[in-house]
Parts: structure tokens; C-alpha cells; sequence
């Protein structure tokens, strides 16, 4: 069975004072949601909220996992379009240079995966005081 999508097709729109906006843009960021869309959308349909209780470090900690999982993903994709360049290669000279692309990509993902590895480490020593 398909599962059914919900896309939102509807548009509200609705005009505030700077007073209001800020009173609003105050009271979405005690909240855990990140997109005021989403803040909105639960205060108009009356869904529960959760109040912020996040820790200011697990917070640095999840940006930058974001920001390393971005960079992951990046890598990722370069190795992909590489291995594509791979197959669709037939000459010598094609290949030395894939395999001088790849030598360079490989040493820039060693250096995420160790960058990574201490970011864990130091991570893990903070969690675990």
C-alpha cells in the first residue's frame, strides 16, 4: 500500500505588528521546534508544545554533527560522481587521472573521518564527566 502524502497546497497568510512578530519569534524560540512554520502550524491546529530543556553543549554538539554530516555527505557525492567517471572511462589517460582524483579525495575523507574521531572522543570525555 501506498502511503499518502501530505503536502500542504493552502496558504495562510497573516499580517502582525513588530510587537506581535517579536512576541511570537519569543515565544517559538523557548520551544524545541526550529521552524516557525511548524511553531505556528501546532499553535493553530492547539497541538501539545515542548518547551526548551535542551543542554547548551548537547546543542553545540548536534551543530556541529550536522556540519560534519553535511561534509560527509559532500565527500559522499564526490566519490560517487568519481566511480561514474570510472566506468564510463576508456582511455589510460582517463583512468591515471581518476586514480590521481581519488588519491586526493581519499586523503581528504581520512582527514574527516579523523577529524570525526576526535570530535567523539572529546565529546565522549565531556558526556561522560
Amino acid at each position: 500500500m501506498k502511503e499518502e502524502k501530505n503536502n500542504r497546497l493552502k496558504w495562510l497568510t497573516v499580517r502582525v505588528s513588530e510587537p506581535e512578530y517579536a512576541a511570537i519569534q519569543k515565544q517559538f524560540k523557548q520551544t524545541t521546534e526550529r521552524k516557525l512554520s511548524v511553531y505556528v502550524r501546532k499553535i493553530l491546529l492547539g497541538k501539545p508544545m515542548i518547551a526548551e530543556v535542551r543542554d547548551a553543549s548537547l546543542q553545540e554538539i548536534i551543530f556541529v554533527l550536522i556540519r560534519m554530516q553535511k561534509d560527509l555527505n559532500g565527500i559522499a557525492n564526490n566519490y560517487n560522481q568519481m566511480v561514474h567517471k570510472l566506468h564510463i572511462s576508456d582511455t589510460k589517460a582517463e583512468l591515471k587521472a581518476w586514480i590521481n582524483l581519488y588519491e586526493k579525495e581519499k586523503k581528504i575523507l581520512n582527514l574527516h573521518i579523523e577529524t570525526i574521531s576526535e570530535y567523539v572522543k572529546k565529546t565522549s570525555q565531556k558526556w561522560l564527566r
